[in-house]
């Protein structure tokens, strides 16, 4: 999760909403990390789960990511829930949770319904409060420029 929010930090730093993610395999070695380029990019799908997913697709040569976790410091939204359970990765661990927008308890709970084709292992909190004080600054500072 140290590596994720480095790649947050990234993310503030280029002015984009500070959440980051990292893919890991079975062994521990990360394989691919990414963080938000939706601003940037002018991409609504840049989300960092995403952008790592894309990275690690690539470098596997194969959509279907099979015993790969990802961390990412903010409880994921409904479209990477989507992204995450079509790429078949084994467990998905998260930092803050997102009242407004997380699809993992937040708003909904996505991963809960028993019908899906797959099941993904949610876990969330890990490093709750700095993921979380990441997005808090950025946002504070942003307000204050406005």
């Amino acid at each position: 999760m140290r590596c994720a929010l480095a790649q947050a930090r990234l993310a503030g730093e280029c002015g984009e909403v500070p959440v980051g993610a990292v893919l890991v395999d079975e062994a521990g070695r990360r394989i691919a990390e990414g963080f938000n380029r939706t601003v940037g990019a002018h991409d609504p799908t840049g989300h960092a789960e995403i952008v790592a997913l894309r990275a690690a697709a690539l470098q596997r040569g194969n959509y279907r990511l099979p015993g790969i976790t990802l961390y990412v410091t903010l409880e994921p939204c409904l479209m990477c829930v989507g992204a995450i359970l079509h790429a078949r990765l084994a467990r998905v661990v998260f930092g803050a949770p997102d009242p407004k927008t997380g699809a993992c308890g937040g708003v909904i709970d996505a991963p809960a319904v028993a019908g899906l084709n797959h099941q993904t292992r949610f876990e969330g909190g890990l490093l709750a409060g700095p993921c979380g004080d990441v997005l808090k600054c950025f946002f504070r500072a942003r307000r204050v420029a406005w």
